[in-house]
């Protein structure tokens, strides 16, 4: 089979003949529909994610597909049932083997690219929205890189919520992107973003998936009693957070990171990702997919998601 690998430490990700795989107990090996991209793959390449595994290694974080063998004690799954997997590494093949337990039923409703652009993205939005920032109805949302494939489900979900919805992007295309998500008002990295979120009577919740320079405006901005989420550094710079100003205005920091809870509380990423698809059978949500590309144009798709030229997800259909 194919499989988009990187085969040794310092080596270039590039795509490999390899053998399929066969499952262990408790495994299921699945014919890979979609994986979708995300920016973690390219940090993956440099070596420099918290989780980067050790060479040789497949990329791709979170699949859709079809199960085409059970390996031994495997309970609740049957050969052709639609499941999806966020598995940290190995999407990007033509099949994969994964733990049987990670593997969530795909109502027939949801296609195989929507259900693997919904795990991740919509996931780490839902979990750090409700679970750990308890964004309530009526609340000031600020998201900033909101048409990326993280902020545009938060634009999505703190709506959902009951949310008023800032959103802070690039362009006048991306902030329309945003937009139709349910932004109520938008702003452009061009713009004081500050003086703009102080004028709409500042941030309770901030959603930061750029860092640097955008993170320490958004903190500004915020409201007494309010809380900060850093998602994410697409900027390039990981912010340092006075502890003072912290102090003064009562504000809470609050970590999140969707891989940690499947090592502790696994339970919760399940429970999400169930009422994520049934959000998304009963209309709910819908996932935005700019770029649809087969596994030859993998590479493709990462200097899109590299260089900012998409919106929503990439997926890849090996």
């Amino acid at each position: 089979m194919l499989a988009y690998r990187i085969e040794s430490k310092g080596a270039d990700a590039r795509i490999v003949e390899v053998p399929t795989p066969t499952p262990a107990e408790g495994q299921v090996r699945i014919a890979i529909k979609a994986c979708g991209l995300n920016f973690a793959d390219l940090l993956m390449q440099k070596g420099t994610y918290q989780d980067t595994p050790n060479p040789p290694f497949t990329l791709g974080m979170e699949i859709a597909g079809v199960v085409v063998e059970l390996g031994p004690a495997v309970s609740g799954l049957e050969i052709g049932d639609r499941v999806a997997v966020y598995s940290g590494q190995d999407g990007l093949a033509e099949y994969g083997v994964f733990d049987a337990d990670r593997a969530i039923p795909i109502p027939n409703e949801t296609s195989f690219e929507e259900a693997a652009a919904i795990q991740i993205a919509y996931g780490t939005s839902h979990l750090a929205l409700d679970h750990r920032a308890q964004l309530q109805p009526g609340e000031t949302l600020l998201v900033t890189g909101a048409a990326g494939g993280v902020g545009l489900t938060a634009v999505e979900i703190g709506k959902l919520m009951g949310a008023t919805v800032i959103a802070q992007a690039r362009d006048a295309e991306k902030l329309a992107v945003a937009q139709a998500a349910g932004a109520d008002h938008l702003i452009d990295a061009s713009e004081d973003l500050r003086a703009r979120v102080k004028e709409l009577g500042g941030a309770d919740v901030v959603y930061d998936a750029i860092g640097g320079d955008v993170f320490k405006a958004a903190f500004r901005a915020t409201n007494p009693e309010g809380r900060l989420l850093p998602i994410g550094f697409a900027g390039g710079e990981v912010p340092q957070i006075p502890a003072n100003h912290l102090l003064v205005k009562n504000l809470t920091v609050i970590g999140f990171y969707i891989g940690g809870y499947l090592r502790f509380r696994p339970d919760i990423v399940r429970n999400s990702f169930q009422t994520l698809f049934q959000w998304y059978a009963e209309g709910k949500i819908t996932p935005h997919i700019s770029h649809t590309l087969p596994l030859n144009e993998v590479e493709h798709g990462l200097r899109l998601l590299k260089e900012r030229k998409s919106t929503g997800k990439i997926v890849i259909t090996p």
